[in-house]
């Protein structure tokens, strides 16, 4: 026969007392909440996911603002490993702070982690007109083929049939 040993249920907080508990952030929110920082950094053209992710995006449309952040939280402290596209003619050490600046101002706000370490990889330089036409998804390109094709079908349906 097995015996169990009695287990006590958690007691509620006695007026005035605040209850006992842990707050902890996934990876994923700490990454939501740096990409969604870097968005409107100027001169940071995107922050790259690796050539997997790039394929995934261009097949695909997303808005997957995690791609290419990686972060290791800890209780009280986050490390960042960015890997981003840089456009030309900017300065790379000026953007590199201007990040660095954001990533640890939101972090910090949102959830008073510290951010210790922001380690940036560029991996490659664009210019605006470049990412531009990089930008444009298989899917993008696939839709506007079709749409393209019923319009032309649409418009020999309605022109009437010459006899000659």
């Amino acid at each position: 026969m097995t015996m169990k040993t009695p287990t006590s249920a958690p007691t509620a907080a006695k007026p005035g007392q605040s209850p006992t508990g842990t707050l902890k952030y996934d990876d994923k929110v700490v990454q939501k909440i740096i990409g969604i920082a870097l968005a409107d950094i100027k001169g940071l053209l995107t922050v790259d996911g690796g050539f997997f992710a790039n394929l995934a995006d261009k097949v695909v449309n997303t808005n997957d603002v995690t791609s290419g952040i990686d972060v290791e939280v800890g209780e009280t402290q986050v490390a960042v490993d960015l890997q981003i596209v840089a456009e030309y003619g900017i300065d790379i050490n000026q953007l590199y702070q201007r990040m660095k600046d954001v990533i640890v101002k939101q972090v910090k706000e949102m959830t008073d982690l510290d951010v210790v370490e922001v380690n940036v990889t560029v991996t490659d330089i664009k210019t605006k007109a470049e990412y531009a036409d990089a930008s444009v998804s298989l899917q993008d390109r696939a839709s506007h083929l079709v749409n393209t094709a019923k319009d032309k079908v649409s418009s020999d349906d309605h022109e009437p049939n010459r006899v000659e």
